[in-house]
């Protein structure tokens, strides 16, 4: 059913060495590949045809779906738009992201829409990658949306990346938390060439007792360049924190803005944020283990990206 290159793509993406366990549903080219539900976990096409609604049972733990998007095919632009409603006191992870391969001189791209609902007590992790292959000349563009709605108590954990070879990129993130409810967001970026990656992010803590992280990572090598905006708004007795760092190669360019919005007096909002270069001593001490100059640079990165 898989071609090598299908392979390649859901390795990267999605760690998949073949049809993964569980409930799934895998696109390629804007179509249905392959699907399987699980007694838990529903995995429907929505009424317009647009993409998939994904339903979670109550209750359910220790269970996983995965939803990658591969995409091979010269000059297409795929939308699709997923809903995912994860029922109260669940405890699941969900694993996603889009791979790319291009092998000619037009473009491709993939655009996903998602739209994730966790109700009372529910804890999602999801996990997204993207990455581009493939020797063509054509851009390879991305561009995810992903909104979050926390009931009360609800917890997420987004791991956000993307991995090399894309283009062109623009993501973004919304969160809406409710009471007591907490969400971690870490995101890692890394470009070369010409490449450019826009991340644009609002987190609205509405309910008391509501905490939101925001970790953010990004290298830009080549004459790459990334932008990093984060609001984050306080509209109630809640925690928030950003944190961006950049690791800036060559002639790579980064602009980075956090901005905090406290519109309540017990709201607590902090940032940290740091863009530089390699540091002389950290390449000097790998490379007295007997690592190249380049060999260091990337253990460095693999590092400061995990």
């Amino acid at each position: 059913m898989f071609d090598a290159i299908d392979k390649q793509l859901l390795k990267a993406v999605a760690d998949l060495e073949g049809i993964p366990k569980g409930a799934f549903n895998i696109r390629k080219n804007g179509k249905l590949l392959k699907r399987e539900v699980s007694a838990n976990i529903n995995i429907e096409t929505n009424p317009e045809g647009t993409g998939i609604i994904i339903t979670i049972k109550p209750g359910t733990v220790n269970e996983s779906v995965h939803i990658p998007v591969i995409l091979s095919q010269a000059g297409l632009y795929d939308v699709v738009y997923n809903t995912f409603i994860v029922g109260e006191n669940s405890d699941v992870t969900i694993v996603a992201g889009c791979g790319i391969h291009c092998g000619g001189a037009e473009r491709e791209g993939h655009a996903g829409i998602h739209e994730f609902k966790i109700g009372k007590n529910a804890r999602m992790k999801y996990v997204e990658k993207h990455v581009a292959v493939g020797q063509g000349k054509g851009k390879r563009i991305l561009n995810p949306t992903t909104k979050v709605f926390l009931e009360e108590g609800a917890h997420a954990e987004m791991e956000l990346s993307q991995i090399g070879g894309v283009d062109e990129a623009v993501r973004l993130n919304e969160a809406h938390l409710g009471a007591k409810s907490s969400v971690l967001i870490t995101e890692r970026v890394l470009t070369d060439g010409n490449q450019s990656a826009t991340s644009k992010n609002e987190i609205f803590l509405e309910g008391e007792g509501s905490r939101a992280n925001m970790v953010s990572r990004s290298v830009m090598k080549g004459d790459s360049v990334q932008y990093f905006f984060a609001n984050l708004e306080a509209r109630a007795k809640s925690f928030g924190h950003i944190e961006c760092d950049a690791i800036i190669m060559d002639n790579g360019r980064n602009e980075t803005i956090p901005a905090l919005k406290a519109l309540h007096p017990d709201a607590e909002l902090t940032h940290e944020a740091s863009i530089g270069k390699i540091a002389n001593d950290q390449l000097m001490k790998l490379m007295s283990l007997g690592l190249t100059y380049d060999e260091a640079v990337n253990k460095i990165i693999q590092g400061f990206l995990k």
